[in-house]
C-alpha cells in the first residue's frame, strides 16, 4: 500500500485544505509562485518517491497561468519518482473548445489533454465536462463525476414547491430537462444571441426559478465569460419572477457556490454516484 499525498496549486487552495482536514492527512509541501519575468515556478519540498500522489488544480481563471502551474507540477512529480500522480481538476478549462464548429479553429479540449498526458499524469478525476466525449481525448483513465447528486438534494432540500428550472441557452436544455423532471419542477428555456450577449425571450413557466428564494436567481454552469449570468437574471425580473434587490440577488447567487463547493468535497468523499 503506496503512502498517500496531496498537493495544490494555487487555484483551490481551500478545497485542497478541506480534503485534507477531512482525511486527516498533512497538504504536501510545495513552492508555487512566479519569476520576476512573470514565468510559473514549482518545487517539491519533500520526497515523493514511491507515494500515490493527488494533485488539486483546477484550470480555471486565470486558465493559462493555472494550466501552466498543473503541468509543472505533473512533471515535477513525475522527476521526483512518484508511484502514481492523479490530477484532481474540478474545472476542465478548455473544455467548451471540444469540436471544430468553424473552420481553421484548434480542438482546444484535445490539446490540453495531450499536454496533461504528456506532462505525466497518470490518472485525472474531474467534474461535470462539457461534453462526456472529452474523456475519450485522454489516453490514460478519466474519472468522470458529476454534481447533480449534490445539487438535486441541494435544490430540493431549499427549493419549495413551486420551481422552475432555466436552461441559458439551447445547449443546456436537456441537463435542465433531467434537472427538472427529478425534482418535479417545470422548465425555462432563454432564447437568446450569444455573439451579442442579447437575450431575446425566455420560454416557458417561469412562477419561480430554481436555486432562488422567491425571486429571479438563476445558475448558469459556464457564465459565458460572466456575461450571460446577469442578462439571463435581468430577463425574469418581472411580476412573474418576482423583484428583489439586485445586490441581494448576487449575494445569494455567491452563497449558492459557497455551499455548493463544500458539498462536491463532501460529495467526493462519499461513495461514487454515476448517472
Amino acid at each position: 500500500m503506496h503512502e498517500l499525498k496531496l498537493f495544490a496549486g494555487l487555484s483551490n487552495p481551500r478545497l485542497a485544505k478541506e480534503v485534507c482536514d477531512y482525511l486527516k492527512v498533512e497538504q504536501g509541501d510545495a513552492l508555487v509562485t512566479t519569476f520576476s519575468d512573470g514565468e510559473s515556478r514549482v518545487q517539491i519540498n519533500e520526497n515523493v518517491r514511491g507515494k500515490d500522489v493527488f494533485l488539486f488544480q483546477s484550470s480555471c481563471n486565470p486558465v493559462n497561468k493555472h494550466l501552466m502551474e498543473l503541468l509543472l507540477m505533473i512533471d515535477a512529480l513525475k522527476r521526483s519518482s512518484a508511484y502514481r500522480i492523479t490530477a484532481v481538476i474540478p474545472y476542465y478549462g478548455y473544455g467548451r473548445q471540444d469540436r471544430k464548429d468553424q473552420p481553421r479553429v484548434p480542438i482546444s479540449a484535445k490539446l490540453v489533454a495531450d499536454l496533461i498526458t504528456t506532462a505525466g499524469a497518470d490518472r485525472v478525476l474531474t467534474m461535470d465536462l462539457h461534453a462526456g466525449q472529452i474523456q475519450g481525448f485522454f489516453n490514460i483513465p478519466v474519472d468522470h463525476l458529476y454534481a447533480a447528486p449534490v445539487l438535486l438534494d441541494y435544490v430540493g432540500r431549499r427549493g419549495g414547491q413551486d420551481l422552475v428550472v432555466v436552461s441559458p441557452d439551447a445547449g443546456g436544455v436537456e441537463r435542465a430537462r433531467a434537472f427538472a423532471k427529478r425534482l418535479q419542477a417545470n422548465l425555462a428555456i432563454i432564447d437568446g444571441v450569444h455573439a451579442s450577449c442579447s437575450l431575446r425571450s425566455c420560454v416557458g413557466s417561469a412562477e419561480r426559478l430554481a436555486f432562488g428564494r422567491g425571486c429571479g436567481d438563476e445558475y448558469d454552469s459556464v457564465e459565458r465569460q460572466g456575461r450571460n449570468l446577469p442578462e439571463t437574471q435581468n430577463a425574469f425580473r418581472s411580476p412573474v419572477a418576482g423583484r428583489s434587490d439586485q445586490t441581494d440577488s448576487r449575494r445569494r447567487i455567491r452563497q449558492f457556490f459557497v455551499c455548493l463547493i463544500l458539498h462536491v468535497k463532501r460529495g467526493l468523499r462519499c461513495s461514487l454516484i454515476w448517472m
